[in-house]
């Protein structure tokens, strides 16, 4: 069974990220929330699969809890979720960054078609940029921690800057790739890069 460990093309080095995910659960406190959406994204990546074994097994690091779509629960509880979902889908996608990625374009789609998101989209236009200079708003409607900050690079490239969020680095490229891809923008390239614990930037840009 493929694991949660990736290795860093760079260094060579092995990166744990069950460990790291762990880590940043321990730092979370009662306040911090995620819509349930986010759950149903997740456990619908695994149970397109048609591997209910694997349905099974994120299931159970849930406790049993059920999600409705725009209530909120604990953070920690999407942080297992989330590495038992890297876990199970890394095989499909080539390793467990892969499936992160993966993870963060299903949870952007699938929010993006919500009443909330698409209401977003209404008021945004065509215009790619009041889109994604919405981000900030985008995810305060979808967790109760954090900040963004989003910066112009040029005509056709930004980069959001993210603090205190839980969830690692590659299902925000995901996010953030989805993101602009709602727009119609092609080849979409996104490289983040952690900075601190729970902080971390993405740099991005389209064709």
């Amino acid at each position: 069974m493929s694991t949660s460990r990736e290795a860093n093309m760079e260094t060579g080095a092995t990166r744990d990220w069950a460990w790291e995910l762990r880590k940043n659960s321990q730092l979370a406190t009662p306040q911090d929330t995620a819509r349930g959406l986010f759950f149903t994204s997740m456990l619908d990546s695994i149970r397109g699969l048609g591997n209910e074994v694997a349905v099974a097994r994120c299931q159970e690091v849930l406790g049993g809890h059920t999600f409705v779509p725009f209530f909120s629960y604990p953070i920690p509880l999407l942080v297992r979720l989330t590495e038992a979902a890297m876990r199970e889908l890394s095989g499909q996608y080539g390793g467990p960054e892969n499936a992160a990625r993966a993870l963060g374009r299903k949870a952007t789609a699938d929010f993006m078609a919500s009443a909330v998101g698409n209401a977003v989209r209404l008021m945004a236009g065509k215009d790619i940029k009041l889109l994604t200079g919405s981000v900030q708003t985008l995810y305060r409607m979808a967790t109760s921690y954090g900040e963004r900050r989003l910066e112009w690079l040029g005509e056709k490239s930004g980069r959001l800057l993210m603090r205190r969020t839980f969830l690692p680095v590659p299902y925000h490229e995901g996010v953030v790739e989805g993101l602009v891809t709602q727009y119609g923008a092609r080849n979409v390239k996104v490289r983040g890069q952690q900075t601190a614990p729970l902080d971390s930037e993405y740099d991005f840009s389209w064709e």
